[in-house]
Protein backbone atom coordinates (compact mmCIF):
# COMPACT_ATOMS: atom_id res chain seq x y z
CA UNK A 1 0.00 0.00 0.00
CA UNK A 2 1.06 3.32 -1.09
CA UNK A 3 2.29 5.67 2.29
CA UNK A 4 -0.34 7.81 2.71
CA UNK A 5 1.56 11.01 3.41
CA UNK A 6 3.06 10.54 -0.04
CA UNK A 7 -0.22 10.62 -1.76
CA UNK A 8 -1.91 13.50 0.38
CA UNK A 9 -1.15 16.92 -0.88
CA UNK A 10 -1.99 19.67 1.82
CA UNK A 11 -2.67 22.16 -0.36
CA UNK A 12 -6.22 23.29 -1.20
CA UNK A 13 -7.61 25.27 -3.45
CA UNK A 14 -9.21 29.10 -3.28
CA UNK A 15 -12.47 27.44 -3.93
CA UNK A 16 -11.78 24.86 -0.99
CA UNK A 17 -10.68 27.48 1.76
CA UNK A 18 -13.56 30.15 0.64
CA UNK A 19 -16.31 27.27 0.96
CA UNK A 20 -14.85 25.62 4.22
CA UNK A 21 -14.35 29.27 5.39
CA UNK A 22 -18.15 30.42 4.51
CA UNK A 23 -19.38 26.52 5.80
CA UNK A 24 -17.61 27.30 9.33
CA UNK A 25 -18.76 31.02 9.41
CA UNK A 26 -22.06 30.44 8.54
CA UNK A 27 -22.69 28.24 10.95
CA UNK A 28 -22.03 30.48 13.98
CA UNK A 29 -24.58 32.34 15.92
CA UNK A 30 -23.49 35.35 14.82
CA UNK A 31 -24.16 34.57 11.09
CA UNK A 32 -27.48 34.06 12.56
CA UNK A 33 -27.72 37.33 14.73
CA UNK A 34 -26.89 39.08 11.42
CA UNK A 35 -29.28 37.79 9.82
CA UNK A 36 -32.14 38.46 12.40
CA UNK A 37 -31.02 41.72 12.55
CA UNK A 38 -31.18 42.21 8.63
CA UNK A 39 -34.30 40.68 8.68
CA UNK A 40 -35.82 43.20 11.70
CA UNK A 41 -34.28 46.01 9.77
CA UNK A 42 -36.07 45.39 6.48
CA UNK A 43 -39.43 44.74 8.10
CA UNK A 44 -39.05 47.93 10.14
CA UNK A 45 -37.99 49.97 6.71
CA UNK A 46 -41.82 48.54 5.53
CA UNK A 47 -43.73 51.82 6.45
CA UNK A 48 -40.59 53.58 4.98
CA UNK A 49 -41.07 52.64 1.52
CA UNK A 50 -44.97 51.84 1.92
CA UNK A 51 -44.73 48.24 1.67
CA UNK A 52 -43.69 48.55 -1.77
CA UNK A 53 -43.15 45.45 -4.37
CA UNK A 54 -39.50 47.04 -4.52
CA UNK A 55 -39.15 46.85 -1.09
CA UNK A 56 -40.63 43.04 -1.22
CA UNK A 57 -38.15 42.26 -4.03
CA UNK A 58 -35.77 43.47 -2.11
CA UNK A 59 -35.56 40.80 0.61
CA UNK A 60 -36.77 38.42 -1.93
CA UNK A 61 -34.09 38.74 -3.86
CA UNK A 62 -31.17 39.11 -1.24
CA UNK A 63 -32.38 35.80 0.16
CA UNK A 64 -32.61 33.84 -2.95
CA UNK A 65 -29.49 34.73 -4.54
CA UNK A 66 -27.66 33.98 -0.42
CA UNK A 67 -29.67 30.78 -0.51
CA UNK A 68 -28.30 29.74 -4.06
CA UNK A 69 -24.57 30.28 -3.20
CA UNK A 70 -25.11 28.37 0.20
CA UNK A 71 -26.22 25.20 -1.43
CA UNK A 72 -22.92 24.79 -3.41
CA UNK A 73 -20.96 25.82 -0.72
CA UNK A 74 -21.90 24.33 1.89
CA UNK A 75 -22.36 20.79 -0.92
CA UNK A 76 -18.48 21.11 -1.31
CA UNK A 77 -18.09 20.83 1.96
CA UNK A 78 -20.27 18.03 2.69
CA UNK A 79 -19.16 15.92 -0.14
CA UNK A 80 -15.35 16.59 1.59
CA UNK A 81 -16.26 15.67 4.95
CA UNK A 82 -17.95 12.43 3.76
CA UNK A 83 -15.40 11.16 1.18
CA UNK A 84 -12.94 12.08 4.39
CA UNK A 85 -14.83 10.02 6.67
CA UNK A 86 -15.21 7.19 4.07
CA UNK A 87 -11.31 6.90 4.03
CA UNK A 88 -11.11 7.07 7.58
CA UNK A 89 -13.54 4.40 7.78
CA UNK A 90 -12.06 2.25 5.10
CA UNK A 91 -8.75 2.21 6.80
CA UNK A 92 -10.05 1.09 9.89
CA UNK A 93 -12.16 -1.44 8.44
CA UNK A 94 -8.76 -2.68 6.75
CA UNK A 95 -6.47 -2.81 9.88
CA UNK A 96 -9.16 -4.44 12.24
CA UNK A 97 -8.04 -8.22 12.03
CA UNK A 98 -11.67 -9.88 11.65
CA UNK A 99 -13.38 -7.09 9.97
CA UNK A 100 -15.14 -8.36 6.82
CA UNK A 101 -13.19 -6.25 3.73
CA UNK A 102 -16.41 -6.57 1.68
CA UNK A 103 -17.66 -3.25 3.61
CA UNK A 104 -14.26 -0.99 2.27
CA UNK A 105 -16.30 0.90 -1.12
CA UNK A 106 -19.42 -0.46 0.65
CA UNK A 107 -21.27 3.34 -0.56
CA UNK A 108 -20.57 1.87 -3.97
CA UNK A 109 -23.43 -0.67 -3.66
CA UNK A 110 -26.89 -0.02 -5.03
CA UNK A 111 -29.30 1.02 -1.90
CA UNK A 112 -31.17 -2.13 -2.16
CA UNK A 113 -27.98 -4.03 -1.55
CA UNK A 114 -26.60 -1.69 1.41
CA UNK A 115 -30.04 -2.00 2.80
CA UNK A 116 -29.85 -5.80 2.71
CA UNK A 117 -26.45 -5.55 4.53
CA UNK A 118 -28.07 -2.88 7.36
CA UNK A 119 -30.46 -5.06 7.99
CA UNK A 120 -28.33 -8.01 8.75
CA UNK A 121 -26.72 -5.61 11.22
CA UNK A 122 -29.71 -4.75 12.50
CA UNK A 123 -30.23 -8.58 13.62
CA UNK A 124 -26.81 -9.49 14.95
CA UNK A 125 -26.89 -6.33 17.23
CA UNK A 126 -30.61 -7.81 18.44
CA UNK A 127 -29.09 -11.08 18.84
CA UNK A 128 -26.33 -9.37 20.76
CA UNK A 129 -28.54 -7.42 23.15
CA UNK A 130 -30.84 -10.91 23.44
CA UNK A 131 -27.45 -12.42 25.27
CA UNK A 132 -25.41 -9.66 26.47
CA UNK A 133 -23.37 -12.00 29.07
CA UNK A 134 -22.01 -14.12 25.87
CA UNK A 135 -19.87 -10.83 24.47
CA UNK A 136 -19.14 -11.01 20.64
CA UNK A 137 -20.20 -13.86 19.38
CA UNK A 138 -18.96 -13.78 15.51
CA UNK A 139 -16.58 -11.63 13.48
CA UNK A 140 -20.10 -10.16 11.47
CA UNK A 141 -22.87 -11.23 9.37
CA UNK A 142 -23.53 -14.84 8.39
CA UNK A 143 -21.12 -16.09 11.07
CA UNK A 144 -17.87 -14.66 9.00
CA UNK A 145 -14.77 -15.79 10.47
CA UNK A 146 -11.84 -13.48 10.82
CA UNK A 147 -10.76 -12.87 7.15
CA UNK A 148 -13.73 -14.51 5.68
CA UNK A 149 -14.76 -12.00 2.85
CA UNK A 150 -17.95 -13.94 1.51
CA UNK A 151 -20.66 -11.84 0.45
CA UNK A 152 -24.41 -11.83 2.54
CA UNK A 153 -26.62 -13.96 0.27
CA UNK A 154 -28.67 -11.81 -2.28
CA UNK A 155 -26.16 -8.83 -1.93
CA UNK A 156 -24.01 -7.68 -5.01
CA UNK A 157 -20.18 -7.91 -4.75
CA UNK A 158 -18.55 -4.54 -3.63
CA UNK A 159 -15.95 -3.85 -6.31
CA UNK A 160 -12.80 -2.66 -4.08
CA UNK A 161 -10.04 -1.03 -6.30
CA UNK A 162 -6.63 -1.49 -5.69
CA UNK A 163 -4.93 1.06 -3.73
CA UNK A 164 -2.44 3.25 -5.85
CA UNK A 165 1.25 1.34 -6.71
CA UNK A 166 3.20 4.23 -5.73
CA UNK A 167 5.40 3.60 -9.39
CA UNK A 168 4.77 6.40 -10.84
Amino acid sequence: MADPNAIVSRARSPFLRFAQWASHATGRPLAFQLALLTVIVWAATGPLFGYSDTWQLVINTGTTIVTFLMVFLIQATQNRDTAAMHVKLDELIRVIGNARNVLLDLEQLEEGDIEKLRAEYVRLAEEARRRPQQGRARAGPGDAEAGDERPLEGATPCPVSEPPSGNG
